[in-house]
């Protein structure tokens, strides 16, 4: 399967956006860019110390992010982000619109222990509440689908395409 879409994969830390993005970019063809990387320095070391991000110092990243899904219009690509706040992908979709939303959700728990076990990320597992506190899944009127994380990433990946192919109809 190719795209031309843009898809932002989305969701609260842990739940795979970082492993899962490669994979489907893979799978639909196009590039992969790690949202993470998007983030200021400042950002990074917020979270490193374990203090939230406030939707203030969020802007410029959700910006970069923009700007990169803007360039890639037509011609496809896959971006992580965790785009927790509807006025954040809002934010994304009005830098590029058509934009296409991946939702990876999952079981709280799953999401805590895969966290727990990953090494050499900045984000400490004492900030998922907060992630889960400004989650807003998406709303009906957003071009996206929802797709759990149970499972390996290739399953996860092979569902977020079965589940993007079903969207385009």
């Amino acid at each position: 399967m190719s795209t031309t879409h843009v898809v932002v994969v989305m969701g609260v830390a842990g739940t795979g956006k970082t492993t899962v993005g490669p994979l489907l970019a893979a799978r639909l063809g196009v590039p992969y860019a790690e949202g993470d990387d998007f983030h200021p320095e400042a950002n990074i070391a917020k979270m490193s110390a374990g203090t939230p991000l406030t939707d203030e110092d969020r802007m410029p990243w959700l910006d970069a992010i923009g700007e990169w899904a803007h360039g890639r219009a037509g011609l496809g690509g896959v971006v992580s982000s965790s785009a927790l706040k509807r006025a954040y992908r809002d934010r994304l979709r009005a830098a590029a619109p058509g934009l296409v939303f991946v939702h990876l959700t999952g079981d709280r728990a799953l999401i805590e222990d895969r966290m727990s076990h990953r090494e050499g990320h900045f984000m400490p597992t004492k900030l998922l509440d907060s992630q889960f506190a400004t989650l807003q899944p998406l709303g009906a009127d957003e071009a996206g689908v929802g797709v759990d994380v149970a499972g390996t990433p290739e399953e996860i990946a092979d569902r977020a395409v079965a589940a993007l192919a079903e969207l385009d109809g």
